[in-house]
This record gives C-alpha cells, structure tokens and sequence, in this order.
C-alpha cells in the first residue's frame, strides 16, 4: 500500500506541482478559515477573511471581544453564517479558557491529546480538528474530506463505508510521518478532486494518475 500511495503521490505532484495550501498569513487566520470552509467553497471564506481583514479583526483576542451579532454578519459571504459565528466562538472560548487566548501554548500538548480537545469544541468535528492540527499547528495529521474519499474510492483503495479513521490510518500507517508531506499531499488530492475527479461526469480521460510519471 505504501507503494501505492507514493505512487499517486508523484504523479500529482509531477501533474500539478507544488501547491501552497494553507493560504494565510497567521497560524489564527488558518484556524478561522478552516471553521469558516464548512459547507462552503474558498472563495467564499476568502470573502469573510477579507472582511476581518479589513476592519483589522483578524487577531484572537478582537474576535473574542467581538459581539457574535457583528461576527456573523462580517463572516456572511461563508453561509450559515450565524452558526459558525457560534463556532468561531466555541473555538475562542476554548483558547482563552485553556491557554489564555496563546496558540504558542497550545503547541506545547501532544498531538493526540490537542486534537481531543478540539474534538470537545462545538462545531468541530475530525476534518476540521485535522486541518488546524495539520495547517495551523503543524502536527503530523492526515487530513480526509470529501475529495480523498472519492479519489480512494475510484481507485479501489478502500471500501464504500470506510470511516474517517480507517481512511486517515491508510495514509498515516503507510507514510512518512511528515508534516510537510501530508500537506503537500492532501492539497494535491484536493486540487485533483477539484477539477478532474468531480463528484458528477469525471475527466478519467485526462487523470494524471491514469498516466506514467514525468521525469
């Protein structure tokens, strides 16, 4: 298995090169736009992180002050805007309750330990706790969603009711434990679900995992 997820792992990244993901400027910002990313698309959240951008609101303890009223109508564009106002509040209450409003701190616990904690957060769920830890944080974690499903799916690399676990285990059981890896990896999978491994009419033509390796 392990060959094999190498495998794909080099013909997306010789396909669509390096990807840069997570878009941001501080470990914050990623952790709002991965609670913000929830049933929406990126340019979407883009949208509501410009908009805190530019009322200089983009700094936990701001966010924290700030009423949830006048959170929800700045985070709009993103769509059920009053709930994850809620949960951007949930997740503020837990860092300041826990590690006075400090995400050096939080670096400081264990990685299975933390990522239980954001488990306990309302609102957050693996994928979400996985991308903070991953993209924020820069812990070791594999990150699954939609598109890994599908992909893996297509490709026979698990069965149709697989769970989060036995997913995200494929990929942390078979691979380096890497932070910069798993990075590069999950947005390579998510860029190729994007755009040729779509949920309706796939481009299967045009795959580049149904082809060889450039080198």
């Amino acid at each position: 298995m392990s060959g094999k997820l190498d495998l794909i792992y080099r013909k997306l990244y010789s396909h669509f090169g390096p990807q840069h993901w997570w878009p941001a400027d501080t470990p914050f910002e990623v952790i709002v736009g991965a609670i913000l990313t929830q049933n929406t698309n990126w340019l979407n959240v883009e949208k509501a992180i410009n908009n805190l951008r530019k009322h200089k609101l983009l700094e936990q303890r701001k966010l924290y002050r700030l009423s949830k009223k006048r959170l929800s109508t700045l985070i709009k564009p993103t769509g059920y805007f009053n709930i994850k106002a809620q949960r951007l509040k949930a997740f503020l209450n837990f860092l300041f309750k826990s590690y006075q409003g400090n995400i050096q701190k939080i670096l400081l616990i264990n990685t299975r330990d933390l990522r239980l904690q954001l488990l306990s957060i309302n609102g957050i769920g693996p994928e979400t706790a996985d991308s903070i830890l991953l993209y924020a944080l820069k812990k070791p974690v594999f990150v699954v969603d939609a598109y890994t499903r599908r992909i893996l799916l297509r490709h026979r690399l698990v069965k149709k009711n697989a769970s989060y676990g036995e997913i995200q285990n494929l990929f942390m059981q078979n691979l380096k434990s890497n932070v910069k890896l798993f990075n590069e990896y999950h947005a390579l999978l998510v860029r190729l679900g994007k755009e040729v491994c779509l949920k309706n009419k796939p481009k299967c033509d045009i795959c580049p995992l149904n082809s060889k390796v450039k080198t």
